[in-house]
């Protein structure tokens, strides 16, 4: 169960979980293409890093406009 960063802020940062879920799931993809050899000795997961980085504003996504 994820704790931190709270789910509920994420949400909020996103507009919905459904953005929430698709951003984190393609900036996990890109850390794990990317860091591999950082990723085999870190104790943490790609997704806890994307997760990290767009409750922390590192990451910015542009939706849809009306």
């Amino acid at each position: 169960m994820m704790n931190k960063p709270p789910i509920d802020e994420l949400v909020a940062k996103t507009g919905n979980k459904y953005i929430l879920s698709i951003l984190a799931s393609k900036r996990a993809k890109e850390i794990e293409a990317t860091r591999r050899e950082e990723l085999a000795t870190a104790d943490r997961k790609a997704i806890s890093i994307a997760l990290d980085e767009i409750y922390n504003d590192e990451i910015t996504f542009k939706g849809e406009e009306e």
